[in-house]
């Protein structure tokens, strides 16, 4: 640290307890941020693409994840450098917006970083890298706009949108039975989306996980799966037709909220207090039946004199059932979720064609599907898989190839995958470099270089020799002016992936392509580091 004197001589702190901090600056700085954003990157170019392998994660208490799912890999990492926090971020930001392709922005940022060392190690200045970057991803971006296709797809046509889920799960570990999965996917975004408002609201698809059976057992349910079974063991496993009471309050005599203590002296005020909780409860469960209903599901539990009850009076109940499941079942039936007995009105009632209990396995685990309900718009997948893991893992599957049916009904505007995408972008900003007088035609040529590292990654985890590779789909995409000729990374034999029917979502790549740009520029202008030393 350097030392400053006043004009007397006399040396002053500028920086307090100085020794105690490590402080890098200029150049070694902008080097220690590179490495660490590229270290990230690195963990993370494995795992991307088909062939990607996946990585498995221990927690702390011993939980063990297993994925392929680039955010869900940042998030367990515990990761301890700034700026490798920021690229945790920035894939967090895409899953946020778009739901897929947190890995390729990670790989992306990372080659960036890596072409931008290159130039500051020639001595041009970090702001002008940056510049250049921006440039070039403006560039890139209309580039996108310019190759997208629209294509069309309503509620009887939904092929284009399996053929582009399809995409998504091909490179996770479920993609044995992809082509299914992606049917449920569509078919759940399809029954909650709003096709006029092009909107989606995806909290209304339910995502339920059994260990047992295997993922082909699958099944996505127009209705409510709520993991809890009828209180009353001789209460009727199916109601057809049923009205449904939704309660928030609790199915017991009223207790006084004070502390108090009831004297009990003789044999006769003791019948008497049970006859009055008794008489009490007769009140509720009548009242119940004469509003209608022939389902009671309740927020709170209820003691074994209520069951009994219920069960005598044939109306069948389930207790403790969670309030997001009660909203759920409320938005599903067309109920109203009532708190007081004394509400309680034929309107306020939820109606469903079918509600069944139904058992799986030789264990005891029950679970009750309410279908055919009177508002179709909350919907549950229901995956069956061999261990916890696998259906874990289905579900981070499942819910990218859910945000992909909803970016394209927002918006069905769609680039071509593996790979393609990017070669065509890295040509076109090639080609722009040349316009551009001045420092800055580096760091664009830079730039389409760092977008060659996703087919490069592609081409290396599926086995391929990647730059052989990457030079022939290129050389193949100039020549014949195809911007949909990507790594053939299934060996299927062609390279266009029109063909092959590999699609990604425009909006997906324009963001993936600017908020890499974004953080490299953070990471760029940070020329001074000043942190505390741990002793």
């Amino acid at each position: 640290m350097a030392l400053a004197f006043d004009e007397y001589g006399r040396p002053f702190i500028i920086l307090k307890e100085q020794e105690r901090k490590s402080r890098l600056r200029g150049l070694d700085a902008q080097k220690a941020n590179i490495a660490a954003g590229r270290a990230v990157a690195r963990i993370l170019r494995t795992s991307l693409g088909p062939k990607g392998m996946d990585k498995m994660l221990q927690s702390p208490d011993g939980d063990v994840i297993i994925t392929n799912d680039g955010a869900t890999i940042l998030e367990q990492m515990d990761v301890d450098n700034q700026i490798a926090k920021l690229m945790v971020e920035l894939s967090r930001s895409q899953d946020y917006e778009i739901g897929d392709g947190t890995t390729g922005v990670v790989v992306m940022a990372g080659s960036l970083l890596e072409q931008a060392e290159k130039l500051l190690e020639r001595g041009i200045h970090p702001l002008r890298v940056a510049e250049g970057y921006e440039v070039a991803s403006r560039i890139a971006f209309d580039h996108l706009e310019k190759i997208s296709q629209k294509f069309e797809f309503g509620p009887d046509n939904i092929e284009p949108l399996v053929q582009t889920c399809m995409t998504t799960l091909s490179s996770k570990i479920v993609n044995r039975c992809k082509r299914a999965l992606a049917e449920i996917a569509v078919k759940a975004v399809l029954a909650v989306a709003d096709l006029e408002r092009k909107d989606v609201n995806l909290d209304l698809i339910k995502v339920e996980g059994k260990v047992g059976g295997k993922l082909e057992d699958t099944e996505l349910i127009y209705g409510i799966v709520v993991d809890k079974d009828m209180s009353h063991p001789q209460m009727p496993k199916r109601i057809e037709d049923a009205n449904i009471a939704i309660l928030t309050c609790p199915f017991e005599p009223p207790k006084p909220k004070t502390k108090h203590k009831v004297d009990i002296d003789t044999v006769e005020k003791f019948q008497t207090l049970r006859e009055q909780e008794r008489k009490y409860f007769d009140d509720m469960v009548q009242k119940c039946k004469d509003v209608g209903a022939t389902l009671v599901i309740c927020q709170w539990g209820f003691d074994d004199e209520a069951n009994h009850l219920l069960m005598h009076r044939n109306l069948p109940a389930v207790r403790w059932v969670g309030g997001v499941e009660l909203e759920l079942i409320a938005i599903a039936t067309g109920g109203r979720i009532v708190p007081r007995f004394q509400e309680l009105s034929p309107e306020k009632l939820g109606r469903a064609g079918i509600v069944r209990e139904k058992s799986f396995g030789t264990t005891k685990d029950r679970m009750l599907y309410i279908e055919q309900c009177a508002n179709s718009r909350a919907v549950t997948i229901f995956i069956r898989g061999g261990n916890k893991m696998m259906i874990e893992e289905t579900k981070r599957s499942l819910h990218d190839a859910l945000c992909v049916a909803r970016n394209l009904i927002r918006n069905n505007s769609i680039v071509y995958g593996g790979g393609s995408a990017e070669i065509s972008c890295s040509v076109a900003v090639e080609a722009a470099a040349d316009r551009h007088p001045g420092v800055e035609q580096y760091a664009i040529r830079s730039f389409a270089e760092a977008l060659d590292a996703i087919p490069l990654a592609l081409a290396e985890n599926s086995g391929l020799p990647p730059i052989d590779t990457l030079t022939a789909v290129k050389a193949q995409q100039i020549k014949e002016n195809n911007p949909f000729c990507g790594i053939d990374c299934n060996d299927v034999g062609t390279n266009d992936m029109k063909e092959q029917n590999v699609f990604e979502t425009l909006i997906g790549k324009q963001q993936q392509i600017l908020l890499a740009t974004q953080v490299v520029k953070i990471i760029l202008k940070i020329d001074d580091v000043i942190s505390p030393s741990e002793y």
